[in-house]
């Protein structure tokens, strides 16, 4: 048997030897790592501390646009500018901002351009025949090709196919107030007009202002009366030409009698000579008189027809001539009462120094043959631009309200090579132009000094269309070009619809690169993008 207390016995011993020589070797450690004051200076110093690691400082993201209206009455939008940038569009009156929104542009590849436009027509319920029957309402539409304002979601980035987007019941809103011809300005930046004077800017005659209307009415009657005249010549000229030929006719029957009686006559003298007998003298001088009163007859006869011939050839002649006189006073009437009509409209103006011209646009409010949009009355003449190799920028300036000089005007700065007023320094206006479109310029006119070029998307039913050569386009590009040919159908013959010599010699880039020189457009489509196949051109936006 074990003894519990024997065992207990012999193992305390162990366990304090254990404990003993834990103590001791803590000790000899102590006292091998302290270190005697005179080494301490030369032990070297502990490493600093390693400082705490900072927070970078972030930068605060800007509030999200929120739709919001100015405090104060309205006016009637003048332009609407859309930033790409912070992706909101901004409506401006004459007095400043009226109406804000956000909105959705065009995704990578798809990007909405860049440039000056204009509403050409407006729709209040449309559907994409392109994306699947998309809903679009209260469509604004600012190029023939498809790029529009209208409602759609806003999922908070650029999103669309090209088109601008924006809420739902602002779309309504804006729908309610806008009209066609609307400035449209979309910028790669915010942008937003500034009041500017200068002398290039139209300033109106305030006389001219005055007699603008009854100018127009008495133009207008003259032109109608004028086109009356034509119409009757015509007329007169369709029946000159039919008793011109039936007087030919009668000479030559006349012609063809007064011949047999000529003979008639020769033969009967002939006779008489040849008669011997009394009885036959006596016949042959009764049968030369018969023929000398039938030949008498038929001289007369034919004296009368070839005067009466004469006389229709004459009037034949004269009837066309005219129709000519009263085409041509037709035709200078219609221009005189377009123009005295115009000079009741505003001037839209756009100077490219890519081409070295200045283009000349007014709404005739004349519905477009195809029956979209309106016609407007354009003509184009060379400018001169100082420093012409040199950018100038794209700068949109706009006649906002009437002021003691005349206008007062802003201006909206969205390729700044130079600012505005540097810009229009270099810049000068043909005379006749300015004595044509200056004396009776309008509120809602404007003038657009541009590097650019206008893209083929301005035709005879858009005010102007220019984008930026050096901005994705994406949106733009991908999108067939209005057909030329339709341009010239629509044209027909050019009455009140067109003037001078604007038609047949206007011939817009095609590209976005305009001019030598100019930078490189960035964007555009993805490698592996295929344009959709031709389609009829008469399509809404995408």
């Amino acid at each position: 048997m074990i003894d519990r207390f024997a065992t207990a016995r012999s193992t305390q011993p162990g366990t304090r030897w254990r404990r003993l020589a834990a103590v001791f070797a803590l000790s000899t450690a102590a006292a091998l790592i302290t270190v005697p004051a005179d080494a301490q200076q030369f032990a070297p110093a502990p490493p600093p501390a390693a400082p705490k690691k900072q927070r970078p400082a972030t930068t605060a993201k800007p509030a999200p646009i929120t739709e919001a209206t100015a405090p104060r009455t309205a006016g009637e939008p003048l332009m609407a500018i859309v930033s790409i940038k912070t992706q909101h569009v901004t409506l401006y009156d004459a007095e400043g901002w009226i109406l804000r929104a956000p909105v959705s542009t065009g995704v990578k590849g798809r990007e909405t351009p860049a440039g000056v436009f204009a509403v050409v027509e407006r729709k209040e319920d449309h559907r994409s025949n392109m994306y699947d029957d998309a809903h679009m309402p209260h469509m604004q539409r600012i190029t023939w090709n498809g790029v529009a304002l209208h409602g759609g979601p806003l999922p908070g980035y650029a999103a669309s196919h090209g088109c601008v987007r924006m809420p739902f019941g602002f779309a309504q809103r804006l729908f309610d107030k806008t009209r066609i011809g609307m400035r449209v300005i979309i910028s790669p930046n915010d942008a937003a007009p500034v009041d500017i004077a200068h002398a290039v800017l139209l300033q109106p005659k305030a006389e001219a202002i005055a007699a603008a209307p009854e100018r127009a009415q008495t133009l207008a009657r003259e032109q109608t009366e004028s086109a009356k005249a034509a119409d009757a010549a015509k007329k007169a000229a369709a029946a000159a030409p039919r008793e011109a030929n039936a007087a030919a006719a009668a000479l030559r029957n006349a012609t063809s009698l007064k011949t047999r009686a000529d003979a008639e006559l020769a033969a009967a003298e002939k006779a008489l000579a040849a008669a011997t007998a009394d009885d036959a003298k006596t016949r042959a001088e009764e049968r030369k008189t018969k023929a000398e009163k039938a030949a008498s007859d038929a001289k007369a006869k034919f004296d009368e027809a070839t005067a009466t011939a004469q006389a229709k050839k004459d009037a034949a002649a004269s009837a066309k001539e005219s129709i000519k006189t009263a085409e041509a006073k037709k035709a200078a009437s219609a221009k005189a009462a377009l123009d005295a009509k115009l000079a009741l409209e505003p001037v839209s103006i756009y100077i490219s120094r890519a081409t070295q011209k200045i283009y000349v646009r007014r709404n005739t409010h004349k519905p477009a043959p195809d029956g979209g949009g309106e016609v407007f009355d354009s003509f184009e003449a060379p400018v001169t631009i100082k420093n012409a190799a040199k950018p100038i920028g794209t700068h949109v300036f706009t006649a906002v309200a009437k002021s003691d000089a005349g206008l007062r005007w802003t201006a909206v700065t969205i390729d700044d090579a130079e600012g505005g007023a540097a810009a229009l320094d270099r810049i000068t206006i043909p005379q006749e132009i300015l004595d044509r479109v200056g004396p009776t310029a309008l509120p809602r006119s404007s003038i657009v000094v541009s590097d650019e070029a206008l893209t083929a998307e301005t035709n005879y039913r858009t005010e102007f269309v220019a984008v930026l050569s050096n901005q994705p386009q994406g949106g733009f590009i991908t999108r067939e070009v209005t057909p030329r040919e339709i341009y010239a159908d629509a044209a027909g013959p050019r009455d009140q619809a067109f003037s001078d010599s604007f038609w047949p010699s206007f011939t817009p880039a095609r590209g976005p690169q305009q001019f030598e020189g100019a930078p490189r457009r960035r964007g555009g489509p993805p490698v592996d993008y295929a344009p959709p196949p031709p389609r009829d051109f008469w399509r809404g936006p995408r």
